[in-house]
């Protein structure tokens, strides 16, 4: 038996799908370069949570959501023709925000590392 849920593979296939949605058929310059982190199907598959971060950014602008709302009725019927699906997801797009706290770790741990650096080369002499 499959132990993945059929909205896990859902959510999969439309992660996949919307990410080259974006990179060939979306040429809306308020959105940018958006790269799809992560999709949550709900079970009853009606709504599909699509997180994004947009390239360079720590935050989005309101830009990128107009452009996404606008986009997101040829996004969604572009996915139909793609996945076969009997019903389409309704799209909701969300905003990353757990990327940016990633970086900003990343940020203070370099930092850290550079500060022992500093101390350890002082101490050496």
């Amino acid at each position: 038996m499959n132990n993945f849920k059929r909205s896990d593979r859902v959510a999969d296939l439309i992660k996949r799908e919307i990410s080259d949605i974006f990179v060939k058929q979306v040429h809306d310059p308020r959105i940018g370069i958006i790269t799809v982190t992560g999709v949550k199907v709900a079970d009853d598959l009606r709504s599909a949570r699509i997180f994004f971060v947009e390239l360079g950014k720590d935050e989005y602008s309101e830009d990128v959501k107009t452009g996404l709302e606008r986009a997101g009725g040829f996004i969604r019927r572009e996915l139909g023709h793609r996945l076969g699906l009997r019903y389409v997801p309704e799209l909701i797009f969300t905003y990353d925000s757990s990327f940016a706290y990633g970086e900003r770790i990343d940020e203070l741990i370099a930092q850290i590392h550079r500060q022992q650096e500093k101390h350890d080369a002082s101490t050496d002499q």
